[in-house]
């Protein structure tokens, strides 16, 4: 099980560092394309791909010192590093959208048709593809192995696929049609989109940072490995979880016959504890044992219950 945590440890810096060179490297296609066509929707996407890159240095970093063990000076671990990253990803995200607004300003008062649309809108396309098979993997190995930092780097690189998707589609109606404003417009619906994103994403790492509970479903599943793993309690309650990162924090009381011993006691928690781990190894589980006199419950259940 150490060994299966140190290899997700491993595979998600790599997955970080990697984020930061095809960042680079979609950002180098978009602003060539861009260049190719003078389109203030390519540059609004180009813009965006310069968030990719620090953003995604960021998460490298958030992922770097949330894996830290824990020390004197952080007794809990550094688990909330990765919403940091999450954070300063949002504020970008919303500067991004600002500058490219301030380019619509100038742009749409007087629209000029795009030069060599049709290579400059390949090589976007390519950009676009790229983006979409890299958010894919960031998005499904940052949900496995529980880090927010890749995964929000992943949710707001498949934004930037669809914001894609939608300046070219734009911009080919607008080759067309002769309609040059469709531009301007089209990048101003960009930065509108990037705004919403941008708030999105802080508004979810700022959850995190407020030690929101975990989800009711898996609430549930917590509370039924309680209880079977608990015989020889008479009931257990005040169940409090939080989520920091990759960790999910449990503490609950747990009453027990007054004359039992503490090595008893002892070896229920064990059991509850290793369960716990077993269904969910970044657990971090703290038991409260108390006497019968601080149960809530009436005496004569079978089953240990929850209060």
């Amino acid at each position: 099980m150490h060994h299966d945590r140190d290899a997700s440890k491993r595979r998600v810096r790599t997955l970080a560092f990697w984020s930061i060179a095809v960042a680079l490297g979609v950002m180098g296609l978009k602003f060539v394309a861009w260049r190719m066509t003078g389109s203030v929707a390519l540059y609004s996407d180009a813009l965006e791909s310069i968030v990719n890159v620090i953003t995604s240095g960021a998460a490298l970093w958030a992922i770097h010192v949330s894996h830290k063990p824990a020390d004197s000076d952080h007794p809990f671990g550094h688990h909330k590093a990765e919403y940091f990253s999450a954070v300063l990803e949002g504020v970008l995200i919303v500067v991004a959208a600002l500058l490219i607004i301030a380019q619509v300003w100038d742009t749409i008062r007087a629209p000029q048709p795009m030069e060599q649309p049709w290579e400059g809108l390949a090589v976007n396309g390519v950009a676009a593809v790229i983006n979409g098979a890299w958010a894919t993997i960031l998005i499904r190995s940052g949900r496995s192995a529980r880090s927010p930092a890749l995964v929000a780097d992943g949710q707001h690189i498949m934004t930037d696929v669809v914001t894609s998707a939608g300046v070219i589609i734009g911009l080919v109606a607008a080759v067309f049609t002769g309609w040059h404003v469709l531009d301007p417009l089209l990048a101003l619906i960009v930065a509108l989109n990037i705004l919403y994103q941008g708030w999105k994403v802080m508004g979810e790492s700022l959850n995190g940072l407020m030690d929101r509970s975990v989800d009711m479903e898996e609430q549930m599943r917590i509370r039924d490995i309680i209880s079977v793993n608990s015989r020889g309690a008479l009931e257990v309650h005040d169940l409090k979880t939080r989520i920091a990162g990759r960790a999910t924090f449990i503490e609950f009381h747990m009453v027990v016959d007054s004359d039992m011993p503490v090595g008893e006691a002892h070896v229920i928690c064990d059991r509850i504890e290793d369960a716990l781990k077993a269904d969910d190894p970044s657990v971090r589980v703290t038991i409260h044992v108390e006497p019968d006199d601080e149960a809530k419950l009436p005496k004569g259940s079978v089953a240990v219950p929850f209060a």
